[in-house]
């Protein structure tokens, strides 16, 4: 039996997805996904997949890839979605299929307990600080009866903790094998499994910083593994530049200065002056934060295509970065002499060596097919990116193996056909060809497939557009949007979430629904940024459900793709404005530099795709299952108004729209006048 018929057989009306689960049902679009990837399996080559929501893309690619026998790599978006196709899609069809599996979830080293950095923490802590001790105290009784070291097993503890900074380690101050925990390194033992495992989990974090710096993990795991698949890929690409580029921040310089100091009065007291040399890396990087200038807004990135950044005076800059290289320049000549009598000094002597190297390529030209620029914040940030992954993908991925060799280096069969690359998403550009992703993900030659969502759109969902708003670019613009979503969420009781498409917004808009919600027996505003981001998912998902106040989420950023709340918990999804790409961020104007000097017009090339993915994704949100009904409302005139509207509009999926505010309460009444399971709402 070929694959395709294997697969035909699970999916069938007795196949082993019925028996799993009483309620399933064929949808032909969920069979013709799993269909490519088989056929795709069976051939090598890429496959790029664009599943509308509801077709039910992680059993399309499981199922062929487990079926196949071959080994398989699965990289997704987040750890969340990570830890959910691990615990819960694996462990499912592994067993309807009774194959014998071994999987395996492998994450960046952030997300295991470092035993050796928590040792030294606990000795560390200031007495004073009794918070962090608490802290600590719960991490080692913790540690001693985990396995996996995974931190998202530790109950209670926020993920914007501090603490994890000190029990985590970095690339930068990993011991390696010198580590006096090494044989119990959760981080390397993670790794061994993954090795030995026959179906791998990972991010796409994880794959491209490993692709990136052959520090360990895929390095050696990609060539062993004959079929990858990225799910949510329309990620890849922007988490793909941050690691295919070069960067340098104050945080790193910090770090190092902190851990020079410790190391050196820990294993050298008394041989070199530590506290000076720690002290002028301090303040060299303060110099260089200095020399910037004082630019109080968080996020602002400068323009780097001269020799310094913009509006930043020469002299100033050069002088601070002279003085940091001065400063490192210092501390290796300290630790080379030393570095050989303990494994901290050594690894240290590594990270100043990097550092160094680093600095004297800033102060270098840019690269010619990268854009530079410098980033302000809670640190200073020098970054040099490339525009996209395509040239990366093509040479370091896609690109046929080496021929293989026996060992007197005879060539050898090699025993499959090439490596099979499947990338799926719900959204994937906003044409028949999936330009958006493919050009930059260098997938031109990919067969490309479209798969449509099996929700009834037109029954379940409609569009509202208000026409009486302010313009989005009028300072009043957020307070009416906070004004219309208190007044629709009050009419439904909470069951609504506000996607903003800037910080600014998002603080104005909370602000101003927290305002008005203020009494007792109001509904609830949950702010992103207020509470972590698993708690405020938790408690929005809750709601009206448990008995208790309504809720209104308002969130930007992550909450626009990712969040899924099926059910009454979510019927009301408003989105403040067009998701345009923000027209001063660096890497956004240097591609479309790049579109307009080959004769393209960056607006409908650029701008426009990328706003109806973002547009996609947001609207998402609403419906999640069949039973599903809700409104999505888009707060910006431009979308009814401008050509380009017609295009977003047919990104957005197939709703009825109301084209009043009598239609829009109207539909709001009857929502709360029906169950998710009423067909009549429309």
């Amino acid at each position: 039996m070929s694959l395709v018929e294997a697969v035909h057989a699970a999916f069938g009306p007795d196949g082993v997805l019925s028996r799993m689960d009483a309620h399933y049902r064929a949808r032909d679009g969920q069979i013709a996904m799993a269909d490519a990837v088989a056929r795709t399996i069976e051939r090598g080559g890429p496959l790029v997949v664009e599943a509308g929501t509801g077709v039910g893309k992680t059993f399309a690619y499981l199922v062929p890839a487990l079926l196949s026998g071959e080994r398989v790599l699965l990289s997704t978006a987040t750890k969340a979605l990570q830890d959910q196709l691990f615990s819960r899609d694996l462990p499912q069809l592994v067993s309807a299929l009774a194959m014998p599996v071994r999987t395996a979830l492998l994450k960046g080293r952030g997300s295991y307990l470092c035993l050796h950095r928590m040792e030294q923490a606990r000795q560390d802590v200031m007495p004073q600080d009794r918070a962090m001790q608490r802290v600590l105290a719960k991490v080692e009784v913790w540690s001693r009866d985990t396995r996996s070291g995974d931190l998202a097993e530790l109950p209670g503890l926020d993920e914007r903790s501090p603490a994890i900074a000190l029990i985590t380690s970095t690339r930068d101050n990993c011991l390696g094998t010198a580590c006096p925990r090494f044989r119990q390194c959760h981080v390397n033992l993670a790794r061994r499994e993954a090795l030995a495992a026959d179906v791998v989990v990972v991010n796409h974090h994880l794959f491209f910083a490993d692709a990136a710096v052959r520090e360990s993990g895929m390095a050696e795991l990609l060539p062993t593994v004959r079929v990858v698949v990225f799910d949510e890929a329309h990620q890849i690409n922007e988490i793909g530049v941050q690691f295919m580029g070069m960067q340098l921040t104050t945080g790193q310089l910090l770090d190092f200065s902190r851990d020079l100091l410790a190391a050196g009065l820990q294993h050298a007291r008394g041989l070199a002056d530590w506290s000076t040399l720690a002290g002028r890396i301090e303040r060299a990087a303060a110099d260089l934060r200095i020399a910037v200038g004082p630019r109080s807004t968080a996020g602002t990135k400068l323009r780097w295509t001269g020799e310094v950044p913009e509006a930043v005076v020469p002299g100033g800059w050069h002088d601070a970065v002279r003085q940091l290289s001065v400063a490192c320049a210092q501390s290796l000549d300290a630790l080379d002499q030393f570095s050989e009598t303990s494994p901290d000094l050594m690894r240290l002597y590594e990270r100043g060596a990097e550092i160094l190297a680093r600095l004297g390529r800033f102060d270098a030209p840019c690269s010619p097919d990268a854009v530079r620029w410098v980033e302000l914040g809670g640190q200073l940030r020098l970054v040099e990116s490339p525009l996209d992954i395509a040239q990366a993908m093509r040479t370091r991925f896609l690109a046929a193996p080496a021929e293989a060799t026996d060992e007197e280096g005879w060539p050898q069969p090699p025993p499959h056909v090439g490596r099979a690359w499947i990338f799926t998403s719900a959204t994937l550009g906003d044409d028949g060809a999936l330009t958006w992703f493919t050009e930059r993900c260098g997938l031109q030659d990919a067969e490309i497939l479209r798969v449509e969502s099996p929700f009834d759109y037109a029954s379940q969902a409609a569009l509202y557009v208000p026409r009486h708003l302010p313009k989005p670019s009028d300072p009043a613009h957020s307070i009416a949007v906070a004004q219309l979503a208190a007044a629709a969420a009050s009419r439904l009781g909470g069951c609504t979430l506000v996607l903003t498409t800037t910080l600014r917004a998002l603080r104005v808009i909370g602000d101003a629904l927290q305002a008005c919600c203020s009494s007792p027996d109001g509904l609830e505003v949950l702010v992103q940024g207020d509470w972590p981001k698993r708690h405020l998912m938790e408690r929005f998902r809750d709601g009206a459900l448990s008995g208790g106040r309504g809720c209104v989420l308002v969130a930007s950023a992550s909450f626009w793709e990712g969040f899924d709340v099926p059910g009454d918990a979510l019927q009301l999804v408003i989105i403040d404005k067009l998701p345009f790409p923000p027209p001063g961020d660096p890497l956004v104007e240097a591609r479309t530099q790049r579109i307009e000097a080959a004769g393209g017009r960056a607006f409908q090339m650029l701008a426009v795709p990328e706003a109806a993915v973002a547009l996609k994704q947001g609207a998402g949100r609403l419906i999640r299952r069949e039973s599903d009904r809700g409104i999505l409302v888009v707060c910006d005139i431009r979308l009814v108004t401008m050509g380009y509207g017609k295009r977003l509009m047919r990104a957005l999926p197939p709703m009825r729209i109301l084209e009043s505010p009598e239609a829009f309460e109207a539909a709001l009444d009857a929502l709360t006048r029906t169950s998710t399971t009423d067909s009549t709402w429309s």
